[in-house]
């Protein structure tokens, strides 16, 4: 099965391994692939996201770029006085979720015949970015704002990437990132739908540990929306494969501080822009913000504020459970708990999207400063 990219406006298809992070037109990218998996054929495969071979665009074996990533545990975990299930996605090898749709963005990258890759990001994305780009032995520069956490710089320092601080905005670092990218490539986790097809995984690894059944819903954090997007697509492949027979509610998380989607869905004042503790979710533009409100419309799902004590809270909660997480990790789980208070729902599933390691200076802070 082959997969195309298409200009999201024109319907128009790109060349094959197209560089380019918009089309001809300028318009975002889509991607188009039918592949599907057969659940019956899983049994003697190895765990991890490339088990559902089938699904992921990518055609030849010989460019996966892989550290055997996903499969990650899935635990009922009482938050604020409400069950919910967790998965632990901070297990991945950098660290956090993004490595999903990393492994499939680089594996495009080797086909296309890549050298050098060229990425922006508050942390994670840049960090999965640079250590799947060391793994296929290409070349990797991330833009940073400039207030990005020390651990998630040094990170992808150790891959051996180029980090540039940006001083300004979140979208200034973009702007840099895009402009030094002319003349290579843009690995970009919110232009690049490759990405979303790698974490579109999410999905399918859920339903699998609960035996094919989706869950009432699935509270995800809404930065640029990658996982959001990529559980719409997962979710939507075993609906319309009949392997599931309902698509969850999807509930996008934003902090208070920054909640430029959830402003508008929700119809609330919008107030100007502060920092935030969850670094990770403060975007202030996301560039497919009408495909998540698309795609949370479509399953009968919301947007979700959460501001800076509850996040707080809820991260310093989850230690004293054994949980070592970064407070964007603690706000979507802030969020789930949130949520569940005013819905009354059998199965409400989550994640921890990045690692404690990566925000050390800021537990430094909290806890010993």
């Amino acid at each position: 099965m082959k997969a195309f990219l298409i200009d999201s406006v024109t319907g128009n298809t790109m060349p094959d391994l197209y560089r380019g992070f918009v089309s001809d037109k300028g318009n975002l990218l889509q991607l188009t692939y039918n592949g599907m998996f057969n659940p019956s054929t899983l049994i003697n495969r190895k765990h991890g996201m490339w088990r559902y071979r089938e699904s992921i665009p990518i055609e030849d074996d010989s460019h996966i770029v892989s550290l055997d990533e996903g499969y990650t545990p899935l635990l009922s975990v009482n938050v604020n006085g409400h069950s919910m299930l967790i998965k632990q996605e901070q297990l991945f090898s950098s660290g956090s979720y993004k490595d999903r749709g990393a492994s499939v963005l680089i594996s495009y990258a080797k086909a296309a015949g890549i050298t050098h890759v060229v990425q922006d990001s508050s942390g994670n994305a840049g960090c999965a970015i640079a250590a799947y780009a060391a793994r296929a032995g290409i070349r990797c520069t991330v833009f940073v704002q400039h207030t990005t956490s020390p651990a998630k710089i040094a990170q992808m320092k150790m891959y051996g990437a180029e980090v540039i601080q940006v001083t300004g905005t979140r979208n200034d670092a973009a702007l840099a990132a895009r402009k030094a990218a002319e003349n290579s490539f843009y690995a970009s986790h919110c232009y690049n739908p490759y990405f979303f097809h790698g974490t579109k995984t999410f999905a399918y690894e859920l339903c699998e540990q609960l035996n094919w059944k989706t869950p009432d819903a699935v509270v995800v954090p809404a930065g640029n929306g990658t996982l959001l997007i990529g559980c719409y697509i997962g979710f939507a492949d075993l609906y319309r494969a009949g392997i599931c027979k309902t698509i969850p509610k999807l509930i996008a998380v934003q902090a208070e501080n920054c909640a430029p989607l959830a402003n508008i869905y929700n119809h609330t004042e919008h107030t100007r822009t502060l920092p935030t503790i969850a670094e990770g979710i403060a975007i202030e533009s996301p560039v497919r913000g009408n495909e998540m409100f698309q795609m949370v419309n479509e399953t009968g799902g919301t947007f979700i504020t959460v501001n800076e004590a509850e996040i707080k809270n809820t991260w310093l909660a989850c230690g004293k459970q054994g949980f070592y997480i970064e407070p964007t990790s603690a706000a979507t789980v802030a969020g789930a708990s949130k949520y569940m208070s005013g819905n009354n729902l059998s199965t409400v599933v989550t994640l921890f999207s990045g690692h404690g390691l990566k925000s050390t200076e800021k537990t430094i802070a909290e806890l010993c400063g």
